[in-house]
């Protein structure tokens, strides 16, 4: 099947058989590997994209289903240069550390950011217990995204 699919801003076709999974689609048709595949099951989360600005799994979305559709992936966070609010918050709050769950941790609070840019501690719990960290216990993940929400409405983006 041939798919079309907007990923972060660029029309990428591809023929492609109909089971193939979005996270292989974004990874080897543009070379787009910071989405990271890692249980193939849906439950680590390493793997969210946003697809029309909401949360997804792309280990378990078809590429075909896509058709259509805005994809962003955490690539398309830092602009010019500049870090994504967001990323700026991980790397201020320490809350990375072997950085496997990053990418879905990023693309997910993104998510919660645009959609409540002022989120109590547990509305951002909830957003992103739907991923897997294993090193840093949330609490600096959690310390990242309320950094990110204050210095995000006053318009701060940091140099890379």
């Amino acid at each position: 099947m041939e798919v079309s699919i907007n990923i972060n801003g660029q029309q990428v076709s591809r023929d492609v058989e109909p089971r193939m999974l979005l996270v292989h689609f974004i990874r080897e048709t543009p070379g787009l590997t910071g989405t990271h595949w890692g249980c193939d099951t849906s439950n680590c989360g390493a793997c969210v994209v946003l697809m029309d600005g909401k949360p997804v799994k792309s280990c378990t979305t078809l590429a075909v289903m896509c058709e259509g559709h805005e994809i962003r992936t955490v690539e398309s966070l830092e602009v010019d240069g500049r870090l994504d609010p967001i990323q700026q918050g991980f790397h201020e709050m320490h809350a990375l550390q072997c950085g496997f769950c990053t990418p879905g941790m990023l693309m997910t609070t993104r998510a919660l950011l645009d959609e409540n840019p002022n989120p109590t501690e547990e509305e951002i719990r909830t957003a992103i217990s739907g991923g897997i960290c294993r090193c840093t216990g949330y609490k600096n993940i959690v310390a990242a995204v309320k950094w990110a929400a204050e210095h995000e409405s006053a318009g701060v983006r940091q140099e890379v």
